[in-house]
């Protein structure tokens, strides 16, 4: 990684070590364990998430436990850095730019799933480090019950009503914080644009929050009206707080735009227990716990051969209906990432 990357997400980082001690040294001692750092969104508030369901079944018929920490894309990402020399982590899980960083740093060993060859090509590495297991698309939530109709556009947010009422996750942190720049680079035309803009907005910003699956309940709450997300979280989420309603914000060409954000998995160098990782991300991958990702998640399935008709799909289908999907060059951003962060910072005052 270069000077410049590695500082982005370090110090950050470090504030979530309380969280982290799930794992200990023990894993490397259980045989029948695999442990997975993943990225927040698709564990249940009340057990009853897609990995709720996953890991369960997968328990149940391999007798393999699954120990479970969740945090920040870029905060996995750089507590796998740390413990590098003596990896606890079997399975990573983050989204775009993370995954990819994980896999410049040499923290991925490659390992194809089964069932990788129904995924696209843009969802997954083409060495075969990682490979996505949950597809998702970056959005924002606002509060229904406040507000009567969402924003249109980006422009709206500098208003007035939204003074100390907005607030979205770090850049260089959390997954969705630096799919905001990403959005924003992109529906402004460029990133001295996107940073001028962002610059503004921090009158009304609450201030920073590492962790983007807090926030829906702020904005359920009436506390905030509105914050980012993507659109797997929220819509798990609404379902227990029916004041969230999703909405992706228009450029000055006044177009909702979005782009994949998908969950993606890779298998750590030099796990504890590799055979039992790489079981679990064939088990993800497969047609029955691929079919659950819309139902019980709330997510799109990553296998192209996967249909889902369930309610779920149906009401994201609606959802994603007249919303431009964009493509953004993950590997750029991965290089870049740190540059990318501290002009963020400096425009912010962050």
């Amino acid at each position: 990684m270069s000077e410049n990357r590695l500082p982005l997400a370090v110090a950050l980082a470090l504030l979530a070590a309380p969280a982290l001690s799930a794992c200990g040294t023990s894993a490397a001692s259980d045989a029948k364990a695999v442990t997975v750092y993943s990225a927040d969104g698709l564990k249940g508030e009340n057990g009853d998430g897609w990995y709720d369901r996953v890991f369960e079944d997968f328990e149940k018929q391999t007798g393999i436990k699954v120990k479970y920490v969740e945090g920040g894309s870029g905060e996995m990402v750089q507590r796998a850095v740390r413990e590098r020399s003596n990896p606890q982590a079997d399975v990573l899980v983050t989204l775009p730019p993370f995954i990819q960083q994980a896999a410049a740093e040499g923290l991925l060993r490659k390992y194809r799933p089964a069932g990788a060859d129904r995924v696209d090509g843009a969802g997954k590495a083409p060495d075969s480090t990682w490979t996505s297991v949950v597809d998702n698309y970056f959005g924002f939530v606002y509060n229904k019950k406040e507000l009567k109709q969402p924003p249109k556009t980006w422009q709206e947010l500098l208003g007035s009503r939204y003074k100390n009422k907005l607030q979205y996750s770090t850049p260089g942190v959390a997954g969705d914080g630096t799919a905001v720049l990403v959005k924003a680079v992109h529906d402004f035309g460029g990133k001295e644009q996107a940073l001028a803009y962002l610059k503004k907005l921090q009158a009304n910003n609450v201030g920073p929050s590492a962790s983007t699956g807090k926030l829906a309940p702020k904005v359920d709450k009436g506390e905030l009206l509105v914050a980012n997300g993507d659109v797997q979280m929220n819509h798990a989420q609404s379902k227990t707080m029916p004041n969230l309603g999703i909405w992706f914000p228009a450029g000055p060409d006044g177009k909702p735009t979005t782009f994949a954000l998908p969950y993606a998995a890779g298998l750590v160098a030099k796990a504890p227990h590799s055979a039992n990782g790489k079981k679990l991300l064939d088990f993800m991958l497969a047609r029955e716990q691929q079919r659950e990702v819309s139902a019980i998640g709330g997510g799109f399935a990553a296998r192209d051969d996967v249909e889902a008709t369930d309610a779920n799909a149906v009401a994201l289908a609606r959802l994603m209906d007249g919303v431009e999907v964009f493509e953004p060059d993950w590997n750029d951003i991965e290089k870049n990432l740190g540059a990318y962060v501290e002009d963020w910072k400096s425009a912010t005052g962050s």
